[in-house]
Parts: C-alpha cells; structure tokens; sequence
C-alpha cells in the first residue's frame, strides 16, 4: 500500500486539499493507472481525517473520472492514459502560472523567470 504523506493548511476547506493531494498522486503514479486504492478509512487514516471528508473527495474523483469504483472490490485509478496526461499538463500549467505570477510580484520578467528557472532549477 502506497503511502501519501498529507499536508494541510488553514486556508482551503480539507476535502478540496484532499482531492489535490490524490490527484496529484495518482496522475504522478504514486497510485499506479489500474491500481487499487487503499480503502476510504485507511486513506481517511492515513491523512487523519474524518472517513465522510474522504468519501466526499473521493467522489470527487470519481465524477472527474480519475477513480472509479468495482462493486465490493473497492477503488482504482484510472486506465485512461488521455486523462492522465491532460490532468497533469493542466495541473502544470497550474504551476508555471503560478510561478510567473510571483516572480513578477518581485518584479522578475517572465523571460528573466525563465532564466532563473535554468539556472537554479538544475537543469
């Protein structure tokens, strides 16, 4: 079993940080595409929550179509490689705007951010 070290802040409501973190790891493949997931209270043990938030992600999920669900076999991440690869470039753009974003508030163009992304990030 695949364990996901959960972090929180104050600012969001859980179950949305939640759905983040396991989107995260199952488009990462922390949670291999076709794996099984731990189930809701172990998952809701393992991010030290209550099990009716991490149902409430989950379902989450599952209507974004990256788990579903096997009648009394529990829960899987998606097979769909198209998905996969379309959350990811999304959740990197998400990053990349982010990124520029603050580097301009400290008053770093976005060529200048680039530069620094080459240089620093260890590429």
């Amino acid at each position: 079993m695949q364990v996901i070290q959960f972090k929180f802040d104050n600012e969001r409501p859980i179950y949305l940080q939640l759905v983040e973190q396991l989107r995260v790891a199952i488009v990462s493949g922390a949670y291999a595409a076709g794996s099984r997931l731990p189930s809701v209270r172990e998952l809701a043990v393992m991010a030290k929550v209550n099990p009716n938030t991490m149902q409430k992600a989950l379902t989450e999920l599952e209507s974004d179509r990256l788990i579903f669900t096997e009648r009394t076999n529990g829960k899987y991440g998606t097979k769909d490689q198209r998905l996969l690869a379309k959350i990811k470039t999304e959740l990197a753009s998400d990053l990349v705007q982010k990124y520029t974003s603050d580097m301009a508030k400290i008053g770093i163009t976005y060529a200048d951010s680039i530069k620094y992304l080459k240089q620093l990030g260890g590429q």
